[in-house]
């Protein structure tokens, strides 16, 4: 079905909206009605400084819902993508014990149980089954909470969400989860086009065993809605005859499903007042939460959520999708949107147009800022506004005061925020403190030698402005780099800066403005950054350690006690550490290399996750090998080479287009891949069953 003109609106909206009800239901997850009615009453805000945690973490509803369906694009977006393809993108994207899900235990955690599978090669869709795994595991939350990607590249067209629920669902789960997650992926699906709730579920249900227990509730509780006005009676009737004690496990599905449906049938059509609901009612908030805000965000769009712009705005788009893939997690709504239109064009076989040339930061859904916010101590107001673009239809406009020496900033961040706390060195760990319950793993999305391009137009003639960035020097603290000035001219400008090397991750990348005029505005149509990366990685002077942990950590110990920048220690598989992003295409990487008891060591480019990349690689027990890796590794060119262990070697791969080559010790080897699959991406150490110590990493455009 070909989307409709609103398409892409209702996409930012739904992904808006489930945001948003996680971020009110992440600080009383697992709290029940009483609890929250005694310390909160009913939940019409955030609640996070009041249980003393930062507003926005990361959560396995978010990094689950929006990294697993990247299995699409991995595959050519095909319709009738398999459960095992999408069970092989949790292999590629997951790092064990650190990122997206809850590491609970085997026969704990759903999720973890699932993936324990996958990792002894059981393919989806048996690894979620109820035979392998029982009913009791196979018939928790998780299938639910992350079902709603699938739906959004399935606008109006019901079969094809279904299948793809169901495909991702049956990873992890099996029975009556599958059930709650196809109702709700064929509800959202429907909602782009369909606007009347009972018709949502009429339809919904039609697509489930009508002997099943979901099915069941959701008659039961239409039914209910006849009779009884008061959602709170409502929900005292849920739990007497659904409630937790009536199932299983930790977070069985089919009670918090029917929080779901109740409060869509009780909030009246209102963002807000569902969500309310849907948070007061308790058990596993965030993820009901989550659920039904992105219903309720597609269906009645972004001016149902801008009711309640006292939730809308504190995120200013801003939140963190963490996996093994670490420039795509800190992101926004808008960057997020952008991906699953692209995704929904290319499985309907319809051409995508991005917007502004693919710029990264467009503004082009109605009330975005893509994560821009006015630095500390700047008086700058940000509203996105209608006109002022020369790309497209909206901009950033930002309307500024300027008194003596201060300047006025804005920027949005590409790495981590200060506060982000070290996670252990070991997998598995839990308590990271400061209320944070997930790890974010994260490289930086911009990196020297790119090149920043920005569009703007003024209503100031006595202002200046200039780009920088800030990073993270040796010890920490952030340093600036600063792009020449531009006089302000009231008409429509471009300007262009290379970023230069200071030393450390970039995580913050902005507007200063400038002069002698006391108050003006600035409308910002795009920022674009493009290019391949000059950069040398290496251990900065100093104690800190946001240099290292802007490499995505995914071996048993990354050890951080001895001389050199890197030693990585890995038990089983193949360990890895990686860097960069999906904008880099064409380069070089060098690094040298010292590998001790090691199996396999050497380097890896177009990184984009664990188990997609191409590899130059020192193999036992004498071999150099150029591989590609998409699931499985497959040897492109080899070479007999008597490499030692405990001895250095640097070694160069570089790939342009189709054709890759690498050298070690004298010896190169060459070869070309025509398949397609592998067209960019990060770098990445790597290293299997050993030990190898790494000095510095050099990467630079092929031209």
């Amino acid at each position: 079905m070909k989307p409709s003109p609103d398409y892409a609106e209702r996409v930012y909206a739904g992904v808006l909206g489930k945001m948003i009800g996680v971020f009110l239901g992440r600080p009383i997850e697992g709290w029940t009605y009483k609890q929250i009615q005694a310390r909160f009453g009913e939940v019409q805000s955030y609640l996070h400084e009041a249980v003393n945690r930062p507003l926005i973490l990361p959560d396995d509803d978010l990094s689950g819902t929006f990294t697993f369906l990247r299995a699409l694009q991995d595959n050519q977006y095909p319709r009738n993508l398999t459960s095992k393809q999408i069970g092989e993108a949790w292999l590629n994207y997951i790092v064990e014990g650190r990122s997206i899900l809850w590491w609970g235990g085997i026969g704990n955690s759903t999720e973890q149980t699932a993936y324990f599978r996958l990792k002894q090669g059981v393919p989806a869709p048996q690894s979620g089954s109820m035979e392998l795994n029982t009913k009791l595991i196979a018939e928790q939350i998780g299938a639910q909470i992350f079902i709603d990607g699938w739906a959004m590249v399935a606008p109006g067209d019901p079969d094809l969400a279904f299948h793809l629920a169901t495909g991702a669902a049956r990873v992890s789960h099996d029975g009556e989860a599958v059930y709650a997650a196809q109702v709700l992926a064929v509800m959202e699906s429907l909602a782009f086009v369909e606007s009347d709730l009972n018709i949502l579920l009429g339809l919904a249900l039609s697509y489930i065993p009508k002997d099943s227990v979901i099915y069941r509730l959701i008659t039961d509780l239409r039914e209910l809605r006849q009779q009884v006005d008061d959602w709170h009676q409502a929900r005292a009737w849920l739990e007497r005859y659904y409630g937790p004690d009536k199932y299983g496990g930790n977070v069985h599905v089919v009670p918090n499903h029917g929080v779901i449906i109740l409060s869509l049938l009780y909030g009246a059509n209102d963002f807000l007042q569902t969500l309310m609901i849907a948070n007061t009612c308790g058990w596993d908030t965030d993820c009901n939460s989550g659920n039904v805000g992105c219903l309720m965000g597609i269906k009645n769009g972004l001016p149902g959520i801008d009711s309640a712009r006292h939730l809308r705005e504190p995120l200013a788009d801003r939140l963190f999708v963490s996996s093994a893939e670490g420039s795509r997690s800190v992101t926004n709504a808008a960057t997020l949107a952008d991906e699953i239109v692209r995704a929904g064009h290319q499985v309907a076989g319809l051409e995508y147009t991005p917007p502004k040339g693919g710029a990264q930061y467009h503004f082009e859904y109605p009330g975005s800022v893509q994560g821009f916010v006015a630095d500390a101590g700047s008086r700058v107001q940000l509203h996105n506004v209608e006109g002022r673009s020369q790309r497209g239809t909206r901009s950033l406009q930002l309307t500024f005061e300027l008194g003596g020496q201060n300047p006025a900033r804005v920027f949005t961040r590409s790495f981590f925020p200060p506060e982000v706390p070290e996670p252990p060195d070991a997998p598995y760990a839990r308590n990271l403190g400061s209320g944070w319950n997930y790890m974010l793993l994260a490289s930086p999305r911009f990196y020297p030698g790119q090149t920043v391009t920005v569009g703007f137009s003024s209503n100031s003639a006595d202002s200046e402005v200039r780009l920088f960035y800030r990073a993270y020097d040796g010890n920490d603290q952030l340093v600036y780099a600063y792009s020449p000035k531009v006089a302000l001219n009231g008409r429509q400008q471009e300007l262009s800066w290379q970023l230069p090397d200071i030393g450390g991750p970039i995580t913050d990348l902005g507007l200063e403005i400038s002069g002698s005029a006391r108050n003006g505005q600035l409308f910002l149509d795009f920022l674009q950054v493009s290019g391949e990366p000059v950069a040398y990685f290496a251990k900065l002077l100093g104690t800190g350690s946001m240099w290292r942990r802007a490499w995505v950590n995914a071996v048993d110990r990354l050890d951080k006690r001895f001389p050199e920048p890197f030693r990585m220690l890995h038990m089983h598989g193949l360990g890895q550490l990686s860097i960069g992003s999906r904008d880099w295409r064409d380069y070089s990487v060098r690094a040298s290399l010292t590998p001790y008891l090691a199996k396999q060591t050497g380097v890896a480019v177009r990184h984009q996750g664990l188990n997609r990349f191409y590899a130059a690689m020192l193999v036992k027990p004498g071999k150099f090998q150029l591989l590609k890796y998409l699931g499985q590794p497959t040897v492109l060119a080899e070479t007999p080479l008597a490499w030692k262990e405990n001895q250095t070697y640097e070694i160069v791969l570089s790939v342009k287009g189709s054709m890759l080559s690498a050298e070690v010790a004298g010896v190169q080897l060459t070869a070309q891949d025509l398949e397609p699959g592998l067209s960019s991406g990060g770098i990445a150490l790597l290293i299997e069953e050993g030990w190898l110590s790494c000095d510095s990493v050099t990467v630079q455009p092929n031209p």
